[in-house]
C-alpha cells in the first residue's frame, strides 16, 4: 500500500469552521478572544486524520502579499470583502495551536493556499504517494486523478458533513474527466474572484460545450457548429 499525504488548505477549512459555528453567540475566552473557527478548524482536521490515518500532513496558508494572479489581472479578487475581525483574530492562534502540535505550515509570499496545494499534490504523486486534499474548494477538483481525492467538508449548526471526491464522483456529478473542469472554468468565468467568463455562459452551458468539444480550444476550432447567434 502506498502512503498518504493529508493537505489541508487553511484559509478554507478555518472560513468554513467559523461561518459553521457563528451564530448569535460565537465560542470565546474570558478575555474576548474568539475561538469558534479554531474550535471547528481543530474538529475537522482531527475527524478526517483519524479516518484516513495520512503518514504525512501538512496545512498551507494564503498570506496578505498580492500573488501572481494580481500581476496577471488587476481586478483579481477586486470586489471580495474582507475578513470579519472576529475571524482574523484566530488566524494567528490556528498557526500557533498547530505549531505546538507539530504540524507544518507552508506558505509563500505570491502564491495561494491552493497553489502550494496543487504544487504539493503533483510532487507527491512523483513520489507514488497517495494524497488527500482537505478544502472547502471546488477549485481543487482540478486536481483530481488516479492517486489524489478531494475531502469538501461543510459545518451547519456545528455539525460538520463531508462528501468524498475521486474521478468516478467527478465524472457522476459533471459528465467529466476533472482536468475538463479548468476549461468549464475557463468559459463561466469565476465572480467570487471577480474573473469574467464569456458573457451569458454560466456552468450549464460551459459544461456543455466542454462535453461536446472536450476542450476551450475544441469549442474555438468547432465555433461555426454552434447555432446560437449570442453564444457564438
Amino acid at each position: 500500500m502506498s502512503s498518504k499525504l493529508m493537505l489541508i488548505d487553511g484559509n478554507s477549512i478555518l472560513n468554513r469552521g467559523f461561518y459553521g459555528l457563528s451564530g448569535g453567540s460565537m465560542l470565546a475566552t474570558s478575555t474576548g478572544l474568539y475561538t469558534n473557527a479554531v474550535f471547528a478548524f481543530l474538529n475537522i482536521m482531527n475527524k478526517h486524520i483519524e479516518e484516513e490515518a495520512p503518514e504525512y500532513l501538512a496545512v498551507a496558508f494564503d498570506m496578505k502579499a498580492k500573488t501572481f494572479r494580481h500581476n496577471m489581472y488587476d481586478g483579481y479578487k477586486a470586489k471580495r470583502k474582507g475578513m470579519p475581525e472576529e475571524l482574523a483574530q484566530q488566524l494567528p492562534l490556528i498557526k500557533e495551536v498547530l505549531s505546538a502540535m507539530n504540524v507544518p505550515i507552508i506558505e509563500k509570499e505570491g502564491f495561494e493556499a491552493d497553489d502550494i496545494i496543487g504544487s504539493l499534490s503533483l510532487l507527491a504523486e512523483s513520489q507514488n504517494l497517495d494524497v488527500v486534499i482537505l478544502t472547502g474548494d471546488r477549485d481543487s477538483f482540478q486536481l483530481i486523478s488516479d492517486n489524489t481525492v478531494v475531502i469538501l467538508p461543510s459545518t451547519k449548526a456545528g455539525k460538520t458533513e463531508t462528501k468524498r471526491y475521486d474521478k468516478k464522483a467527478i465524472l457522476e456529478q459533471y459528465g467529466l474527466s476533472p482536468s475538463q473542469l479548468i476549461d468549464v472554468k475557463g468559459l463561466m468565468g469565476d465572480p467570487s474572484d471577480n474573473i469574467p467568463g464569456v458573457p451569458g455562459v454560466g456552468e450549464k452551458t460551459a459544461i456543455g460545450l466542454i462535453t461536446a468539444y472536450k476542450t476551450l480550444e475544441g469549442v474555438y476550432d468547432n465555433i461555426e457548429e454552434i447555432t446560437k447567434p449570442k453564444l457564438k
